[in-house]
């Protein structure tokens, strides 16, 4: 992949209530190429929404991935993929890093009637997660809008070393550092 090549990673940091979503540009080369920042609701069903409008708001047609830690922020905010992808017209990969049986039992305990309704259909209509090795580790990807293919040569590709792609780990300080600031505030 060109070393000029963006990704856009998504991440989170939460506390009671909100979430602190945390853009990040990042060139394949590793060069950091800007920020975006958003929130979403804790235990709610606006994250989809929140992504989208961060990715409008960023406005960059050079980012040619989205990349987003996880399906579920927020306590299972659940991401619509195929949502995002058709709003955003490029390819959306969600990376997990651990290995799981899925998140419905745990849909299940913390949800009932139409807000876990909404939630497992959500969930369901999601691409199966594929494990992809990085350095002796896996992250588990689903990907709309390219070919799992793709995605990995994606996700090696902005993974310079360990286990995290760099738009993501970027993303995630980001948003930790926002989320710091605001609790001392």
């Amino acid at each position: 992949m060109k070393s000029g090549v963006r990704a856009l990673g998504v991440a989170e940091s939460y506390r009671a209530d909100t979430s602190t979503l945390a853009g990040a540009v990042v060139r394949a080369d590793r060069v950091v190429d800007g920020f975006v920042f958003g929130q979403c609701t804790v235990g709610a069903s606006d994250a989809t929404a929140s992504v989208i409008e961060m990715i409008e708001r960023v406005d960059r047609p050079d980012v040619r991935y989205v990349m987003l830690a996880g399906i579920a922020p927020a306590w299972y905010n659940v991401l619509d993929l195929w949502r995002i992808n058709e709003a955003v017209e490029r390819p959306v990969l969600s990376v997990s890093f651990e290995d799981s049986d899925g998140l419905e039992s745990a849909l299940r305990a913390a949800f009932d009637g139409e807000a876990l309704a909404e939630r497992l259909a959500t969930y369901r209509d999601q691409p199966e997660r594929r494990a992809v090795e990085l350095d002796g580790e896996a992250v588990y990807v689903r990907a709309v809008g390219c070919s799992d293919g793709e995605a990995e040569r994606v996700i090696r590709a902005f993974t310079p070393e360990g286990g995290r792609p760099e738009p993501l780990r970027v993303a995630r300080e980001a948003a930790r550092a926002v989320e710091t600031v605001r609790r001392e505030s």
